[in-house]
């Protein structure tokens, strides 16, 4: 079954939120996904980071579409990396 834009922008993704300083020592705040560990969005206020980061999470999951990406849901088990194979 092929999945659509819809069916994944309705997930109850991981948010993990936090606050760093920009190059200028001025705090921002950012959130990013956990299943899409290349998902980060930022905004100068935490309200407007959560008002905002769809936008730019609909158009990363655009882009994983288009591209035939694995898009790992919330709750999927990512498969382990066999490490004695990979680091002998």
């Amino acid at each position: 079954m092929e999945k659509s834009l819809d069916y994944y922008m309705n997930l109850d993704w991981t948010l993990i939120e936090g606050e760093d300083l920009d190059f200028e020592g001025k705090p921002y705040h950012y959130i990013e996904i956990k299943e899409i560990p290349s998902f980060v969005f930022c905004a100068k206020s935490i309200e407007k980071a959560r008002e905002n980061y769809k936008r730019q999470l609909k158009l990363t999951l655009m882009v994983m579409l288009e591209s035939g990406e694995h898009i790992v849901e919330p709750g999927e088990e990512e498969d382990e990396p066999d490490w004695e194979s990979l680091c002998p």
